[in-house]
C-alpha cells in the first residue's frame, strides 16, 4: 500500500522537550565498517514518522526521549577514538534533528572526519521549502547522503549494493568519495560492550540488552 507523504512538521518542536545543544538518540557505536566507507562512529537518532514495513530499527520510531546526549560530549567521544575516521547519522530520521546534527558534524569535520547520513526523505524534499528545519545546514556538512525510504517490496540483498531498496540513491557531495562506496547493505557487524550488552548493526541490525 502506498504511504502518504510525510509532513515536515517537526515533532520535536512541540511534542518532545529536548534541551538545546542535545540530541535524542537511540544508540551509538565506534569503529563500524558496515555503515559507510571505512571505520566510523555511528549515531542512531530517536524518532521517525514513516514506520516503513521491514524497517531494521522499529525501536527508533518513537519520539519520546530515549537517551539525551550533549553535542559536545558526543563530539568528544567520537574524536577520542583514533579508529573513527568518519561519522554516520542513521536512525530514526536524522533530519528531524538536523540543526543539532549539523553542529555535531561541524565539530568532527574540523578534526578531519568525513560525515554521511541516511534519510527517508528524498534529496529534492530536503532542498525544498517543506524540508525540516536545519536541513540545509546539515546537507552542507555531508560528504555522502543515502536518500529515500526503505521499501520492502524493492529490497536489495546484495553484497554489491550500498542501499537497502532500489528506490534509494547514493548522493556523493564530496568527489573524494567517488570510488569509496564499498560497503554493502547485506553485511552485519556485532559489537559486545563491557556491560555484556550487544549491538548488531548492518543488515536488519538490532540492539540486544
Amino acid at each position: 500500500m502506498q504511504k502518504m507523504e510525510i509532513k515536515s512538521t517537526n515533532p520535536y518542536s512541540s511534542a518532545v522537550n529536548v534541551p538545546s545543544g542535545y540530541l535524542n538518540i537511540m544508540g551509538y557505536v565506534d569503529e563500524s565498517e558496515v555503515n559507510g566507507p571505512g571505520s566510523r562512529a555511528v549515531v542512531w537518532v530517536q524518532g521517525c514518522k514513516r514506520e516503513c514495513g521491514g524497517c531494521f530499527n522499529p525501536q527508533s520510531w518513537s519520539f519520546e526521549v530515549n537517551r539525551l546526549e550533549s553535542i559536545d560530549s558526543l563530539a568528544e567521544k567520537i574524536l577520542s577514538k583514533p579508529g573513527n575516521k568518519g561519522l554516520t547519522f542513521s536512525g530514526g530520521e536524522p533530519f528531524w534533528q538536523a540543526t543539532e546534527l549539523a553542529s555535531l558534524a561541524r565539530k568532527v569535520k574540523e578534526k578531519g572526519l568525513n560525515v554521511m547520513a541516511f534519510t527517508g526523505f528524498t534529496l529534492e524534499k530536503l532542498q525544498s521549502e517543506q524540508a525540516p528545519a536545519g536541513s540545509k545546514e546539515l546537507l552542507e556538512q555531508l560528504d555522502i547522503l543515502i536518500d529515500g525510504p526503505f521499501i520492502e517490496s524493492l529490497a536489495i540483498n546484495s553484497p554489491n549494493s550500498p542501499v537497502s531498496s532500489s528506490n534509494q540513491r547514493v548522493r556523493i557531495f564530496n568527489p573524494d568519495f567517488q570510488d569509496k562506496i564499498t560497503w554493502a547493505s547485506d553485511q552485519i557487524e556485532i559489537h559486545v560492550f563491557k556491560d555484556g550488552s550487544r549491538l548488531v548493526t548492518g543488515y536488519k541490525g538490532w540492539y540486544e540488552q
